[in-house]
């Protein structure tokens, strides 16, 4: 499989007064197109730095970072707001999404920034499309408000797929969601990555990240492990677990 990541001896050195802060030492690392890597550790390991750096949002003070071929250390600031508008996908913790605007509106709102302007019935299809593959169809013309919070995360993971991205980054994805939801939103995520996404995610959680197929993990500021999920959770059947659970619980009220 193709490289579409590819770090290479990463370090990020942070000046803060008088202590130089080193929270990426030495970070070599390579994904492939349809990986789905777990980035874990404790407060301080270094794993929301290296996800700034994958993201184009924070330049490694040494190394090199190959992003589908591309040296982005090169490139200047349009040029990386350009990279990260084609290439990544965004999903973080809070949703984000504006809440003037409909769920389809919302979707669309990476299109209005991209080098090539669609028409508005172009932005429209796109949105509408993403919205279907996340299942909420039915829900494009609602307000954030009118939305649960897993319904609420589907849409930022729709506008995160409108542009076709190569590499999804999500930011501890489900933190702010109840157990059944957050399993609900990891198998929206691996439905993409069975069709060829590759996603890489910051999670605390240990059961989130079995859904995953590699789990990285780092303490100060270096990999001390990267390994391949041996018991890996399967989002259809925990659902259908937790259902089987929930009935049962019910037999015995």
């Amino acid at each position: 499989m193709p490289a579409v990541v590819q770090l290479e001896d990463i370090h990020k050195t942070y000046d803060s007064g008088e202590v130089q802060v080193h929270a990426v030492r030495g970070v070599s690392l390579t994904l492939n197109s349809g990986d789905f890597m777990a980035i874990m550790g404790a407060s301080g390991s270094g794993k929301s730095t290296l996800m700034n750096t994958l993201g184009c949002l924070d330049r490694p003070t040494r190394g090199r970072y190959l992003l589908d071929g591309v040296d982005v250390s090169g490139l200047d600031r349009n040029e990386l707001a350009d990279l990260r508008n084609e290439k990544l996908g965004f999903v973080f913790q809070g949703f984000n999404l504006l809440s003037r605007t409909t769920a389809l509106e919302n979707v669309e709102l990476p299109m209005l920034y991209g080098r090539q302007r669609a028409s508005g019935r172009d932005l429209q299809t796109r949105a509408e499309h993403c919205l279907q593959i996340v299942g909420l169809a039915d829900r494009a013309d609602h307000f954030p408000s009118q939305l649960s919070g897993g319904q609420q995360q589907r849409v930022a993971i729709a506008r995160a797929l409108v542009n076709n991205p190569q590499v999804l980054l999500a930011d501890e994805p489900t933190g702010n969601l109840d157990s059944k939801t957050a399993v609900e939103v990891m198998g929206v995520f691996q439905k993409l990555n069975d069709q060829g996404i590759t996603i890489v995610m910051v999670t605390h959680e240990l059961d989130i990240a079995r859904f995953c197929k590699r789990n990285l993990i780092m303490r100060d500021g270096r990999v001390v492990s990267d390994i391949t999920v041996a018991d890996r959770l399967f989002a259809d059947a925990e659902l259908q677990r937790l259902r089987d659970a929930e009935a049962a619980a019910k037999l015995t009220d």
